[in-house]
């Protein structure tokens, strides 16, 4: 047109396009730049979460329109890094050799604990004791010491008792602390059942080694503890992540894939807090 002097309509009749289609403006969506925003700010604060799991942050978050391609249109455009998948891991077996595992079927069904360990700046040993709930991933402890005993162990399994009620079934490896007669004996007399993974089978404790990995991908890998206290800290902080206070890890806000990318609470925690501590929220 600006060469040869020549009408729209001959310019489009010529390059077929439509006259419509040449005079179509594109209207920017009022809530683009904070939704590109918060794209950005969740995939800061979660570096190892990709688009699906930000996707569905945001619409838990209450954004109506953080479709999964949508986020992924901006993911791209600002050259955000989706993590690699996990590899798959392999079937659960009891210790008598069926496959036929212990599934938990409700809440404080079956637990399961184990120890993480880590070296502080100093090459000093620090231990994690993590126990989680299978049915609903909530984290019920992390306690960070030099050492940890069975004697510890039980200090920790009642005051998760208290908190969340007592499990039927409790399972972890054979580690001394674990099969300690003081333990055992304790369990069997509030009723609670040992379910022992078979040694060398860290796979048959897969619920709380996956939880383990997520913390050490989350935190401990990027991490340097200078001492014990700033481990207990700093791990108490990634626990109560996003949650006001909740003296429970970001379960109100880390979307699991295995639960249709929803968070554990306020669904299973919210009714035992109010329960327990009234007006705890607040």
């Amino acid at each position: 047109m600006d060469k040869y002097q020549v009408s729209e309509r001959s310019a489009c009749s010529l390059v077929g396009l439509s006259r419509t289609a040449y005079r179509y403006m594109p209207l920017p969506r009022d809530d683009e730049e904070p939704f590109r925003a918060e794209i950005i700010r969740l995939a800061c604060t979660y570096g190892r979460y990709g688009y699906r799991t930000v996707a569905a942050l945001m619409r838990n978050a209450g954004w109506q329109r953080a479709t999964e391609e949508r986020v992924k249109r901006i993911w791209q455009q600002e050259g955000l890094k989706v993590p690699g998948k996990q590899t798959p891991k392999g079937r659960l077996w009891l210790n008598d050799g069926s496959c036929l595992r212990l599934r938990a079927q409700y809440p404080n069904h079956v637990w399961s604990y184990d120890f993480v360990f880590v070296r502080d700046a100093y090459g000093r040993k620090i231990r994690m004791l993590t126990m989680i709930d299978e049915f609903t991933r909530i984290c019920l402890v992390i306690h960070c010491a030099l050492r940890i005993g069975s004697k510890e162990v039980i200090e920790q399994l009642a005051d998760a008792m208290i908190i969340h009620g007592i499990p039927k079934f409790i399972r972890s490896d054979n580690g001394p602390e674990f099969v300690a007669r003081i333990l055992r004996d304790w369990l069997k007399e509030i009723g609670v059942q040992t379910a022992y993974i078979e040694p060398g089978s860290p796979w048959e404790n897969g619920f709380c080694e996956s939880f383990n990995g997520t913390l050490r991908d989350e935190l401990l890998n990027g991490e340097i503890f200078y001492n014990l206290e700033e481990a207990k800290v700093l791990t108490k902080s990634w626990k109560d992540q996003m949650t006001e206070g909740n003296p429970f890890r970001d379960n109100q806000v880390r979307p699991h894939s295995s639960l249709g990318y929803r968070p554990p609470a306020p669904q299973v925690m919210l009714p035992k807090i109010t329960q327990i501590q009234p007006g705890y929220m607040q």
